[in-house]
């Protein structure tokens, strides 16, 4: 599988998340991605933050949890697509790549706002 819990450096799962809240689910992507679910956050009561590493980051705030469930659920698969498709320096066509990449990221954060 693609998603596992994501670890930190000294080999333990984060508690606290980036919004100051309570970590409920945390899954990084093999391919270097990661998405948390907070509750109690600073700004809601559950928010996910997710990001494809050195590429961008996202937030989202959410009034229940199963709405951020529901969302952090939908979200995964379309973060592993936009991985996919991020091509090798030494592609040939990486210029046009990543354009298509950077597009995939827009549509992404339209789709989640």
């Amino acid at each position: 599988m693609a998603w596992a819990r994501y670890i930190n450096a000294d080999g333990s799962p984060d508690e606290i998340g980036t919004d100051g809240g309570t970590i409920v689910a945390d899954d990084e992507h093999e391919h270097g991605a990661r998405i948390t679910l907070e509750k109690d956050s600073a700004v809601a009561p559950f928010s996910i933050t997710c990001g494809i590493y050195g590429w961008m980051v996202h937030t989202r705030f959410f009034a229940s949890l199963e709405d951020a469930w529901q969302a952090f659920g939908a979200m995964k698969p379309e973060l592993a697509q936009i991985l996919d498709a991020i091509p090798a320096k030494t592609d040939p066509d990486v210029d046009h790549k990543i354009e298509l990449v950077t597009a995939a990221m827009s549509d992404f954060v339209d789709r989640f706002p």
